[in-house]
Formats: C-alpha cells, sequence, structure tokens
C-alpha cells in the first residue's frame, strides 16, 4: 500500500524510512500527512488559532552557539531592555489580543543578579498588570530560579534542545552540555510549570534524527513543540551553510501534530514572516509565535527585523491572513481552557 493511502486510512507511524519518503519526491503523501494533521487539530481546537507576544528583551548571551546571530563572539550591536520597557511591552501586547507573553533573552546572566530588573522580577510585574499567561526562555538557568519564575507566575519554560543526536547538538551548541540542558527543563515540569521543547531544521540531521526527536518530546512531557527552519546569521560559523527549504520544517510540524493531537504547535513568524504563516498553519500548527509590537527596537532570533517595523506581525496582521483560512484568533479564555485540558493529559 503507498504511503499516502497508509496516511489517509490513520495506520501510518513515523519511522526513518518513511520519513525520509516524506523529505523526497512523494508530494501527495506530504499533503495526505498535512491533511491528516489538520484534522487532528481541528478535533482538539476546532477553528481556534492561539497567538503569542514575543519580548525579546536581552540580545546578550554568553553562549558561543554555532547557529546564532547573537552568540558570544559575534560583534554585533546589542540591548538590554530595562524592566519598563520590557513591562511596557507586554502591556502592548496583551491590550492588542495576543494569548500569551514571551519573555525571551539569550543566556544573560544581568537578569538573574538579585535587584529589581531580574527576569523573575519582570514576570512577576506582567502578571500583576495583565494577569497574562507567560512564558520565560531564558536558557539554561538554575533550578532554584526555575522555581523563582514559577512562584513569580509564569506558565511556561521554554528551552530547545535543537535535536536530540548528542554528536549533532554539541556542533550546533558548541561547549555546552546536553544533560544540563534537558534537566533544566525537567526541573521547570517538576516546578509545576509547562515546557516547550524544540528542534531547529536543516542543519545535518537525519530522518532516524527527527524520529528520535519526536519520540524524545514525548518522553519529557512537553506541552509546546516547536519546529523552526535553519536560516543562515551573518557573523556565525555556519554563515555559508545552506538555507533550509522548510520541507523538513513543515513536515516535522505535522508528525507533531498527528502524534501528540493535544500538543501546542507554533508556526513562527520568525523565520519567513507572515507570508510563512499560512503553509504551517496549513501543516497543522495552531499557535502563532513571534508577535512583535513595531517600533520599540524590538528583534527577532531568526530574522532580526523581518515585518516588525512594517507592522505585519501584529494580531491585526495575524487575524486577516487566518480570516483566509477559515481560521480565528482563541480568546485568552480559550487559551487558558487549552492549558487546563493539557494539564489533565500531561501527569
Amino acid at each position: 500500500m503507498e504511503l499516502s493511502e497508509l496516511i489517509r486510512e490513520g495506520s501510518f507511524s513515523p519511522s526513518p524510512a518513511a520519513v525520509e519518503v516524506l523529505l523526497g519526491s512523494d508530494a501527495e503523501a506530504r499533503e495526505a500527512l498535512f491533511a491528516r494533521a489538520r484534522r487532528a487539530r481541528a478535533e482538539t481546537t476546532g477553528d481556534k488559532i492561539f497567538l503569542y507576544g514575543f519580548v525579546y528583551f536581552s540580545t546578550w548571551c554568553r553562549n558561543d552557539c554555532n547557529f546564532c546571530y547573537y552568540r558570544r563572539d559575534n560583534d554585533i550591536a546589542r540591548y538590554r531592555k530595562g524592566p519598563d520597557e520590557v513591562v511596557d511591552a507586554a502591556e502592548r501586547l496583551v491590550a492588542s489580543g495576543v494569548n500569551l507573553v514571551d519573555l525571551t533573552m539569550g543566556e544573560d546572566p544581568e537578569y538573574l543578579r538579585e535587584g529589581h530588573r531580574t527576569a523573575t522580577a519582570i514576570i512577576r510585574e506582567i502578571k500583576e498588570r495583565t494577569g497574562s499567561p507567560v512564558m520565560v526562555s531564558s536558557g539554561v538557568v538554575p533550578a532554584r530560579t526555575i522555581r523563582e519564575f514559577a512562584e513569580a507566575g509564569a506558565e511556561f519554560f521554554a528551552l530547545y534542545q535543537e535535536t536530540h543526536n548528542r554528536e549533532l547538538f554539541a556542533r550546533l551548541r558548541a561547549g555546552q552540555d546536553y544533560n544540563g540542558r534537558m534537566e533544566s527543563k525537567l526541573a521547570a515540569k517538576a516546578a509545576g510549570m509547562f515546557i516547550e521543547e524544540g528542534v531547529l531544521t536543516g542543519v545535518g540531521e537525519t530522518p532516524s534524527d527527527l524520529c528520535d526527536s519526536l519520540i524524545e518530546m514525548g518522553r519529557v512531557g512537553a506541552a509546546q513543540m516547536r519546529a523552526m527552519s535553519f536560516v543562515p546569521q551573518s557573523g556565525s560559523p555556519m554563515e555559508g551553510r545552506a538555507e533550509s527549504d522548510r520541507v523538513t520544517e513543515l513536515v516535522f510540524i505535522a508528525l507533531m501534530r498527528v502524534l501528540y493531537p493535544h500538543a501546542l504547535i507554533p508556526a513562527s513568524l520568525d523565520v519567513d514572516g507572515l507570508s510563512g504563516l499560512a503553509p504551517r498553519i496549513m501543516a497543522g500548527a495552531n499557535v502563532v509565535t513571534s508577535i512583535v509590537p513595531p517600533r520599540l527596537g524590538l528583534r527577532g532570533v531568526a530574522q532580526a527585523d523581518l515585518d516588525i517595523d512594517e507592522g505585519a506581525r501584529t494580531v491585526a496582521g495575524v487575524s486577516e491572513a487566518l480570516k483566509t483560512l477559515g481560521l480565528r484568533p482563541a480568546t485568552t479564555a480559550e487559551y487558558r481552557e487549552r492549558l487546563a485540558e493539557i494539564s489533565r493529559l500531561i501527569p
């Protein structure tokens, strides 16, 4: 039986051989997979898509990841936003209609020091002023700090392994501890937070690696699962590597949706901007991430400036794009209901 028929009948399960076919020339099998992923999403969240605001409040980082523009040794202009600026950006995002505020920084020790500008203090103030769900993406931090994030009210802790192949991890995240990164995620889960895990596609992973990552994301109990395509970054050791063709990212989104129908799976605006939203949604994503308020001097990650100050990466812009797909932004009450359901599904 053809792979496309197996997918349509629901008797398909990912294997390295099947993933290789999906990444190859079998467009019919891919379309069958995307259709099945959309059905799985409709069965769990209907026509609702969740929207996340993004505040990248420090572009300083102690790490030297080979794929990252903001790596420690890259000679670039950087910023640290003050607490008032971060809270103001968060308030603007919540007022515009996002369901969650994603507070992201490089691994910047400055925000972990005792004092008024700590990440914990910022989380607490945003919760007090807006009541919005909050995700913190701080990189690897001590377990004590993770508990403080939870006590301040953050619902999510995001920390991406990028790959679950240890050799590839060492090439991507030079000088970092694979086990330590995993342990930080598990510490957040133990503190009562949801966790987000993620992979970077187009960096030399194999179909077998992708299957391993699918399994590992379930094993760690990730409530949110992300895939993002590699974009070469100026000044990084991987600057000369070819940009990913996006097929792997889309297939991986669909596979995550089929295997984990309950999961929150983002379509990130940070790779292709608003023009790249539809393919990711059509592959089964149910979250739009990296909505950024314009003209506040905030940056993206994969694409530092793309669509930000033009105002395209806003709730208004995303809502219009979703409407053309027969979908709608969720309310924050609906998002909280989804989190409550996920908490029952993931012990």
